[in-house]
C-alpha cells in the first residue's frame, strides 16, 4: 500500500500522461456551526487537465480529509468510499480534456506540515500558514504532487473580513460576504509546482515598501504577528532584501519573475524559511525579542538571500523530479553566501560558511546514512531523508569549487543562458552542466561523475623532508578516502605558509596548485624554508578534511589566538575538531585549545560554533577518568572569559550562554543563579527574557530548579516562545517524573505542538543524568521500532533524531543499539536516524580511548 509515498516511477508515468492547465482552489477558514471549526476548513478544488490516452487511469493526491462531500470527473459523480484509499483519489476513464471537481473537509496542522493553526497566547489572536515542501500541497487541496506537474493556480480565499489574507498572486481588495466574513480572488499565479504555492492568512500586521530595481518596482510586503510587532526590524529586513534583488537581477540578467515580493515571519514554524514564489514564510524566532550576536544576524540575512535566490532557481526553473533536490539547496545555499559577501555588510559570509555549514556537511559525509550529492531520491519518503549537510552545505562548497574551476564570468553566463531556455518549465542537472560547458568551454561530465555521483570525503594531509638549512627538499599532498568510499577526487587547492613573527603568525606565502590521486608533488614549495605552520586548502578552496602536521599542530595549539586572517583560523578550528572527532587529537586538549582562542575570535559565528564543540568534546569525547577535570576546567576557564569580556559585547553573550550550559558546579551554579535573579551583575550583559530562560534551564538541567520556579517564570513569559522555552526547561529536570512527563509530551503523545515537542526532545538527552536517563535506551528502540507509522514525519523525526542515547555513551548502550539493529523491522527512515546515533557512540567510544592516552 503506497499511504503517503509516491515513487518517482509513478510519477514519471504521470507526467507521461497528463498536462495540467489550471487549478482553481477555494478555501473556506470562517469557523462555522454548519461548516468547518477550529480544527478543520473547507477546500474545494477545481482542476482541468489533459491526457494523452483517453480512456487511461490514474490519481489525484490528497491526505487527511475528513469528509469527502463530491468527487465529479467530467460532470461524472465518483464515490468517495471507493475512489479515496491510501490518500489517492483513483481516476478512471480520463478524456483528451477534463474537469476534476473535489470537495472536502481537511484538518488544520499542529505539526507545521500542511495549513497550520495557531492561536497567540498572548492575545488569542489566530494565525494560519502553509508549508508545503516536500509533498504537503495535498493537505490543503486535491493535487497532482509531484513537481514537474507544473499548473496556473487560482485561489478564492474565505475568511474573517478583518484577517490579512496572502499568496502567490497580489493581494486583491477582499468581497465582503457578510456577517465579518469576506472573500479574497486572487488572480491566476505564474505557472509554478505545487510545492511552492502559498497560503498565510490571519491577524497579521503587514509593513509595506518597494523595490525599484532596474527592471521595475517590486512591491515588498513584510508580516508579523501582532504580539511581534514590537520586535520586528522591518527596515534591516527590507534593507537585506533590496541588497539582494539589486545583486542578483543583475548577476542573473533575468528580471524577478513573480510580481511581487512578500516575507511572512509565521510561529511554530518547522525549518528556517521556505522559498513559495513571491510569499516567502520565515520561522519568527527570525524577529527576536532579546539581544543577539551578529552571528545571528548574519544567519537572517543569509536565509533571506537564499529564499530569494530559489526565485530563479527553483521557482523560475524547477526540478523535473526530487534527483536534482541537491541542486536546489545547494545552488542557494552558494548563492546566499555570495551575495552576502559581496553585496552586504556581512563581507566574511564564506568565513561563517566555513566554520559552521562546512562542519556539518563533514559531520553528515561520515555517517552511515552519506549519499552521494545527487542522491538517488526513488521515492517520497527518500527526499524526505535527504534535507541534510550534503544537500545544502557539501553541494555547496561543491559548487563554489566548480565556480572557482570554470571562472565565475562564464558560471554566471552559463546560469543566465539556463534561466532564458527553461523559464517556468522543469530542467534536470544534465541541463545546467550543457549550459556550463558552453559558456566555459570545460568538458564537466567526468567533475560532475566524480564530485556529484560519489560519497565521502577525502582527507588532505602535507608530507615533506626538510634539509639540514630547514628548507624543503621535497613537498607534496597526500590524499586519502574512507575504504568504504574510496574515491580520491581532484582538487584545487591553495598551500600557505604561515611563520610567527613578532608575536604574530602570518602568512608569508600561498600557492595553488591541483592535486589529483593518492600523492601529488608540489615542486614550487622545494627550496621553501619550513614555516611555523602548513595550511593546505588555505583559502577553503575544495571540499576535504585537512591533516596538520606534528610542528604545524603544536603552532596552532600555542599560536590560535596569534594569527590574524579569520579564514585561515576557520580552516585550523575546523582541522582541530576534525582530528578530535577521528580520535587523533586528545578531547583534552581540543578543549584547552578552544580556552585558549575563543576569547578573542573575531568570528562571532566561529565563537559559536566552538564552544558548542568544545562542550561536546568535554562531556561525551573524553575518557571518563578525565571528564570531571575536563569539566572543571572547561567551566572556570570559560568563568574567566565570562569576566574578561568586553562589556556589551557579542563576545561577552556568547560567553554567558555557554557558561550558563557548562556550570554544575556549586560556585557555578550559584553564579548562574545570581545572574538570573540580578543579585550578581554583569557590566553590559542585558539579562533579557530569553537569556533568563536560559539561565533558568540551566539550573533546571543541574537539578537546581524545579517546577514552581518554570511555573514562575512562565507566568512572567505568557507567550508561545515562555510555553515552549517552559517545556524545555522542564524536560531537563533530572528527576524520573520530569523525564516521564517530556517522554509522554514530547515522543508519544501526538497532539502536543510541533515546535513545543521540538524544544522537549533537544532538552531531553543530558550529559551527566545517565541514571535517570537509562531506561530510556530501551524504551528509544522500542518506539523508534513503529514511530514513522504512526506520526508525521516531522514530529517522528524530532523524536527519533533528537532523544537518541547519545549523552552519555557507554559500550553497553553501543551493544543494545547493535543487537536492535540486527533484528528490526523498522521503516526505513527510522533506521537512518538509529544506525546515524550508532554511529555518533561509536565515535564518542573511540574518542575517549583516545583522550585517555597520553
Amino acid at each position: 500500500m503506497p499511504g503517503t509515498n509516491l515513487t518517482r516511477g509513478e510519477a514519471q508515468t504521470r507526467a507521461a500522461l497528463l498536462d495540467v492547465a489550471s487549478y482553481l482552489i477555494e478555501l473556506d477558514l470562517t469557523p462555522r456551526t454548519d461548516g468547518p471549526s477550529e480544527t478543520s476548513f473547507a477546500s474545494r478544488t477545481t482542476v482541468t487537465f489533459t491526457s494523452s490516452q483517453p480512456g487511461a487511469a490514474t490519481f489525484v493526491d490528497l491526505v487527511g480529509a475528513t469528509t469527502i462531500h463530491e468527487i465529479t470527473l467530467n460532470g461524472r459523480s465518483i464515490d468517495p468510499a471507493t475512489a479515496y484509499s491510501d490518500s489517492r483519489i483513483a481516476l478512471d476513464d480520463l478524456a483528451a480534456e477534463n474537469e476534476l471537481v473535489v470537495s472536502a473537509d481537511l484538518t488544520y496542522s499542529r505539526s507545521g506540515e500542511g495549513l497550520h493553526r495557531f492561536v497567540d497566547p498572548v492575545d488569542n489572536r489566530v494565525y494560519l500558514y502553509t508549508q508545503f515542501e516536500v509533498p504537503d500541497a495535498r493537505r490543503v487541496y486535491a493535487t497532482f504532487e509531484q513537481p514537474d506537474l507544473k499548473s496556473v493556480f487560482t485561489f478564492h480565499v474565505t475568511a474573517p473580513a478583518d484577517w490579512k489574507v496572502v499568496s502567490n498572486s497580489p493581494t486583491p481588495a477582499p468581497e465582503s460576504l457578510g456577517e465579518g466574513r469576506a472573500v479574497w480572488r486572487f488572480a491566476p499565479t505564474q505557472r509554478m509546482s505545487t510545492y511552492i504555492t502559498a497560503l498565510v492568512a490571519g491577524e497579521y500586521h503587514e509593513v509595506q515598501d518597494v523595490y525599484a530595481g532596474a527592471h521595475g518596482d517590486i512591491p515588498l510586503g513584510v508580516f508579523a504577528r501582532q504580539s511581534l510587532v514590537e520586535h520586528l526590524d522591518s527596515e534591516e529586513i527590507l534593507k537585506i532584501t533590496k541588497q539582494g534583488f539589486a545583486f542578483f537581477e543583475e548577476a542573473f540578467d533575468f528580471p524577478y519573475p513573480f510580481g511581487k515580493y512578500d516575507q511572512l515571519f509565521v510561529p511554530e514554524y518547522n525549518m528556517g524559511a521556505m522559498e513559495n514564489a513571491g510569499c516567502v514564510t520565515f520561522r519568527d524566532e527570525y524577529l527576536p525579542r532579546s539581544r543577539q550576536t551578529r552571528a545571528f544576524y548574519e544567519q537572517r540575512a543569509n536565509t533571506i538571500l537564499h529564499e530569494m535566490a530559489h526565485m530563479w532557481f527553483g521557482d523560475l526553473v524547477t526540478m523535473t523530479w526530487w534527483d536534482d533536490l541537491w541542486l536546489n539547496e545547494s545552488f542557494a545555499e552558494w548563492a546566499a553566501h555570495h551575495a552576502s559577501a559581496q553585496a552586504t555588510e556581512f563581507t566574511d559570509a564564506w568565513t561563517g560558511f566555513t566554520n559552521a555549514r562546512k562542519n556539518w556537511a563533514y559531520r553528515q559525509d561520515q555517517l552511515p546514512s552519506t549519499h552521494p550529492i545527487a542522491a538517488d531520491n526513488f521515492d517520497l519518503e527518500a527526499v524526505e531523508q535527504n534535507f541534510d549537510g550534503i544537500t545544502y552545505a557539501k553541494g555547496a562548497s561543491t559548487l563554489k569549487q566548480l565556480v572557482a574551476w570554470v571562472g565565475e564570468e562564464p558560471f554566471l553566463a552559463g546560469l543566465r543562458a539556463y534561466f532564458k531556455k527553461h523559464a517556468f518549465a522543469n530542467s534536470e542537472f544534465t541541463d545546467l552542466l550543457s549550459a556550463l560547458e558552453t559558456a566555459s568551454g570545460r568538458e564537466l561530465d567526468s567533475w560532475a561523475a566524480e564530485w556529484l555521483q560519489t560519497s565521502g570525503v577525502n582527507t588532505l594531509a602535507a608530507s615533506f623532508e626538510v634539509g639540514d638549512d630547514g628548507a624543503f627538499t621535497s613537498f607534496a599532498v597526500e590524499q586519502t578516502a574512507h575504504a568504504d568510499f574510496p574515491t580520491l577526487r581532484r582538487h584545487r587547492i591553495a598551500i600557505g605558509l604561515y611563520d610567527l613573527v613578532e608575536g604574530r603568525l602570518v602568512s608569508r606565502t600561498s600557492i595553488e596548485t591541483d592535486i589529483a590521486g593518492a600523492s601529488t608533488s608540489v615542486d614550487a614549495l622545494v627550496g621553501q624554508q619550513q614555516p611555523d605552520l602548513v595550511l593546505l586548502n588555505d583559502g577553503d578552496l575544495t571540499y576535504a578534511k585537512i591533516r596538520l602536521d606534528p610542528r604545524s599542530l603544536a603552532t596552532l595549539v600555542a599560536s590560535i589566538d596569534k594569527l590574524d586572517d579569520s579564514l585561515a583560523r576557520a580552516l585550523c578550528w575546523g582541522a582541530a575538531w576534525d582530528m578530535t572527532r577521528d580520535a587523533e587529537m586528545r578531547a583534552s586538549d581540543f578543549v584547552a585549545l578552544v580556552l585558549q582562542g575563543v576569547g578573542t575570535e573575531s568570528d562571532i559565528t566561529a565563537v559559536g560554533a566552538l564552544l558548542g564543540y568544545a562542550s561536546s568534546a568535554g562531556s561525551i569525547y573524553t575518557a571518563p577518568a578525565n571528564r570531571a577535570a575536563v569539566k572543571a576546567s572547561w567551566e572556570a576557564g570559560l568563568r574567566a572569559l565570562v569576566e574578561a569580556a568586553e562589556p556589551g559585547s557579542d563576545h561577552q553573550l556568547a560567553l554567558v550562554r555557554s557558561y550558563a550550559a557548562a556550570a554544575r558546579s556549586d560556585d557555578g551554579a550559584a553564579y548562574v543563579r545570581g545572574l538570573y535573579d540580578g543579585s550578581v551583575v554583569l557590566d553590559g550583559l542585558d539579562v533579557s527574557q530569553d537569556l533568563r530562560w536560559t539561565l533558568l534551564n540551566s539550573l533546571a538541567a543541574g537539578g537546581r530548579a524545579d517546577h514552581a520556579a518554570i511555573d514562575a517564570e512562565l507566568e512572567r513569559d505568557a507567550t508561545i516562545s515562555g510555553k515552549e522555552a517552559a517545556a524545555g526547561a522542564r524536560a531537563a529536570i533530572p528527576t524520573p517524573e520530569a523525564k516521564e512527563a517530556a517522554w509522554q509530551l514530547g515522543v508519544v503523545a501526538d497532539d502536543t505542538p510541533n515546535e513545543t515537542a521540538r524544544r522537549i526532545c533537544l532538552n531531553f538527552q543530558q550529559s551527566g543524568q545517565d541514571e535517570v536517563l537509562a531506561p530510556y535506551v530501551d524504551r528509544y528502540l522500542e518506539v523508534a521500532e513503529t514511530i514513522l507509522d504512526t506520526r508525521t514525519v516531522w514530529l517522528a523525526r524530532l523524536a527519533l533524531e533528537f532523544t537518541f542515547p547519545r549523552a552519555n555513551p557507554t559500550a553497553e548502550t553501543l551493544a543494545k543499539v547493535d543487537a536492535w539493529l540486527e533484528t528490526t523491522k523498522a521503516n526505513p527512515a527510522g533506521l537512518r536516524y538509529v544506525r546515524e546515533g550508532r554511529a555518533d557512540l561509536a565515535r564518542s567510544l573511540a574518542a575517549q580511548e583516545r583522550d585517555a592516552q597520553a
